[in-house]
């Protein structure tokens, strides 16, 4: 396809004068006269058959034309900018956006940010944390990390960790508790799916108390509330690994469920460019 020649002199010229509103400043930043931006402004306008300024007795005015013109080109000039910057320092860098689950994030990504800069430093990686509901599509991402049994319409689905659940709470809590039937006596946090608790009493042999307690949409949230001493978490101790070791939370009983794991999660009908290549490499073997 032969594409358009495209005046990149009168674009910037054009777009200078449309933040300063005046030929004059617009050519002072651009160190040209004053007569060469109001020519080249003409030039575009002529070669667009549309007026972009209105030439008032002191200064201009934008026209509808005009108005709707200028973001797009600031936005393709900073985008110009940017790149050309990357380049200059020896690699042109490359976005990878993850939508990934606040557990997740921050008990295991987090910590090794840095291990994948060393390993792949022209990634530049943008992280959106979530409570594990979440819209690829709609959220331009290139990859969710979540929680489940990795089956999610239209994805496909790579499984990083096991990720089993027990309960989880503050060590004033915990040395109370010798048997799991003493958690009948406790407040359950609970998370929005329901039968956590249940299939967890069932493993343990105990008949399990009516659903009671704080609901949380995030296990993250439902952890700190339980090193406040609030009540017993149900969540991956795996995830909270740095808890466990300072002893702002126990884990009172071993016995734990396993109701999905974490996963690696992007569109089947996105192409899968050497960013989004690079991490998916990196962090299947990371988990493996």
């Amino acid at each position: 396809m032969v594409r358009p020649h495209l005046p990149l002199n009168a674009l910037r010229a054009f777009e200078a004068s449309a933040r300063h509103l005046s030929f004059t400043k617009a050519a002072i930043e651009l160190c040209v006269t004053q007569a060469a931006i109001s020519h080249q402004v003409k030039a575009l306008e002529e070669r667009l058959e549309q007026r972009l300024f209105r030439r008032l007795p002191r200064g201009l005015a934008l026209t509808d034309e005009g108005l709707a013109l200028l973001p797009t080109l600031q936005d393709s000039f900073d985008r110009m900018a940017s790149l050309l910057e990357r380049l200059g320092e020896g690699k042109a860098r490359e976005v990878l956006s993850l939508g990934v689950v606040s557990s997740f994030a921050s008990g295991w990504l987090i910590p090794r940010l840095g291990m994948l800069q060393q390993v792949h430093p022209h990634l530049d990686v943008r992280l959106f944390t979530n409570n594990n509901r979440v819209d690829i599509a709609a959220e331009g991402l290139d990859f969710a990390i979540r929680y489940g049994d990795g089956a999610w319409h239209a994805t496909d689905a790579i499984q990083l960790l096991r990720a089993p659940l027990a309960p989880l709470c503050a060590p004033s809590i915990a040395r109370r508790l010798a048997a799991p039937h003493d958690l009948l006596r406790e407040n359950l946090l609970r998370s929005y799916r329901q039968d956590e608790w249940a299939h967890w009493f069932a493993q343990a042999g105990v008949t399990g108390p009516a659903a009671r307690g704080p609901v949380f949409d995030s296990s993250l949230a439902m952890v700190t509330a339980a090193e406040q001493g609030l009540g017993i978490a149900l969540a991956p101790p795996s995830m909270f690994g740095r808890q466990l070791g300072q002893g702002s939370i126990e884990q009172p009983f071993d016995l734990e469920i396993s109701l999905g794991g974490y996963w690696l999660t992007w569109l089947k009908s996105r192409p899968m460019g050497s960013a989004m290549t690079a991490f998916r490499e990196w962090i299947v073997a990371e988990c493996g």
